[in-house]
């Protein structure tokens, strides 16, 4: 299915936001039973998120909290491959499950989504991580208990998927996953988790190679690249891939089409932000769906951002993300003159 400007239909049976998929699993398999014929292929970590949201502050030692702000759901790579199906894209996922009941959960939850799971590959013995986010202070704190997934990406990838765009965890191990892809014309958004040991090894970026957009965060853009503001570092970055993108938060988005050469500051969208869990895996996943189109860098970019700030206003992360209908049904719930001008072309999108 290729999304072109006017062409984003309602998808058939369209649940309400944060309940279900755009298409059915039979939509999104290609005739030979593989995952290669969908418009979008995420690949990477998967987890069980489990997230508490609205906290005055942080937990501490020897009280308990509760907060009505709670949501749990697959995450990691999951949350691309969600936010991706919901906004239209047939969709798949390649990723290490392992033989526990969490594993078994989180993959029938994909399944409802719409996503195509065949990718998934099970590994004896191994659990699949769990990862708490708390939310608190506008941010959010993240502890993951378990281990990383055994083996390498590129032994799991069917070597003939053929998507049209897909967004792969990174790392010096990938090179095999993503080379295949572009050489079959794939455009590959590249994801790299945070850095917890601090050191922001820069040969990291290697895995970039033959990537078609990488979208770091602020701090993290600014650690891998040794610069000192995230414009120094959107340029260090224009230098390894085509589309450079940049988030900072509250303040917006950098981008810069290495291509083109045409730069832009996409302002916030401004909303009340409740749970900011999974809010740069929504905004990347929307990206990656809006390359689809013919539509502008700005475009592009407001859509991801649209989509994003929609869910950060909601509890539960990333499994908050919005339906394409729901887009537009936020945007008439929140009316506003400079709004209904900058997303004008996400009505004529959406019916």
């Amino acid at each position: 299915m290729a999304i072109r400007r006017g062409a984003l239909d309602a998808p058939r049976d369209a649940p309400a936001d944060g309940a279900g998929g755009a298409v059915s699993a039979d939509d999104v398999v290609g005739a030979d039973g593989t995952n290669s014929r969908v418009d979008m292929l995420a690949v990477g970590q998967l987890f069980l998120d489990v997230v508490f949201g609205g906290l005055a502050g942080s937990p501490r030692p020897g009280e308990e909290t509760w907060t009505g702000d709670f949501g749990w759901g697959p995450g990691g790579i999951a949350n691309m491959a969600i936010v991706s199906a919901r906004l239209g894209a047939t969709t798949a996922i390649s990723a290490v499950v392992g033989d526990d009941p969490l594993s078994g959960l989180c993959a029938g939850l994909l399944e409802r989504e719409g996503i195509n799971t065949s990718g998934l590959h099970t590994v004896a013995g191994w659990a699949l991580p769990v990862t708490a986010s708390l939310g608190f202070d506008g941010d959010r704190a993240l502890v993951t208990g378990g281990t990383p997934a055994p083996g390498k990406l590129g032994e799991i990838l069917d070597p003939d998927a053929h998507p049209r765009v897909a967004v792969v965890h990174v790392d010096d191990t990938t090179h095999d996953v993503v080379r295949p892809l572009v050489d079959r014309g794939t455009k590959v958004f590249a994801d790299l988790g945070w850095d917890a040991s601090g050191a922001w090894d820069t040969t990291v970026l290697d895995g970039l190679d033959g990537c078609y957009a990488f979208v770091p965060n602020d701090r993290e853009a600014m650690a891998f690249t040794r610069t000192d503001t995230p414009e120094q570092a959107l340029d260090s970055l224009a230098e390894r891939v085509p589309l450079s993108v940049v988030t900072l938060g509250a303040r917006g988005v950098l981008a810069l089409d290495a291509e083109t050469g045409e730069r832009v500051h996409i302002e916030p969208v401004p909303v009340h932000a409740v749970d900011v869990t999974g809010a740069g895996d929504v905004f990347v996943g929307a990206l990656a769906v809006a390359s689809l189109t013919d539509w502008t860098l700005r475009e592009r970019v407001d859509f991801a951002a649209l989509a994003a700030a929609i869910t950060v206003s909601r509890p539960g992360g990333a499994a908050s993300a919005p339906t394409r209908a729901g887009l537009v049904r936020w945007l008439d719930e929140h009316p506003s003159g400079a709004a209904d001008v900058r997303f004008a072309f996400v009505r004529d999108a959406v019916p």
